[in-house]
């Protein structure tokens, strides 16, 4: 498979958007994976995490955290230095409950490049079985530019 090459950048006819990432990005081969594992500790379960109220099993928020983790993890190698990559999307669906106790280990493969945005098919697995599935994207940003883009947002300390 040839890897895809980002597209970012601007001409007279497509200038460049103020948030949009200018600089030469390296390729990252569709097909590419990574992986992510930690293990379900009481602190991950939704009765911890989110509500009492709920069972104590590994909360899907801590999840997607590990499939966004494997997804990174997928590209890392392939981000210069003053670069990184954001979530912008999650569509994933959590299919088997995990107690305490179990790791969990997700899954990411990259499925498409275009120009910054990255897409991911994703899985999390534990000790027994499929426990998660789904989609995510990622958008490879220059950190400096966002820096500079947060700091316009900066609260004035009173």
């Amino acid at each position: 498979m040839k890897p895809a090459r980002s597209t970012a950048g601007g001409s007279a006819d497509d200038p460049l958007r103020p948030n949009q990432y200018d600089g030469a990005m390296r390729p990252i081969p569709v097909g590419v994976k990574g992986t992510f594992t930690l293990r379900v500790t009481p602190a991950r379960l939704a009765n911890q995490f989110k509500d009492a109220m709920l069972p104590p099993v590994f909360a899907t928020p801590m999840m997607i955290m590990a499939m966004e983790n494997a997804a990174l993890n997928a590209i890392r190698a392939y981000l210069d230095p003053g670069e990184s990559a954001v979530g912008t999307a999650v569509d994933v669906r959590h299919l088997a409950a995990t107690p305490v106790g179990h790791d969990v280990t997700a899954e990411a493969e990259v499925t498409r490049v275009d120009g910054r945005r990255v897409e991911f098919n994703v899985t999390a697995r534990d000790e027994k079985e499929e426990i998660g599935r789904g989609t995510h994207e990622r958008m490879v940003i220059d950190v400096r530019r966002l820096d500079q883009r947060l700091s316009g947002k900066s609260k004035a300390k009173a």
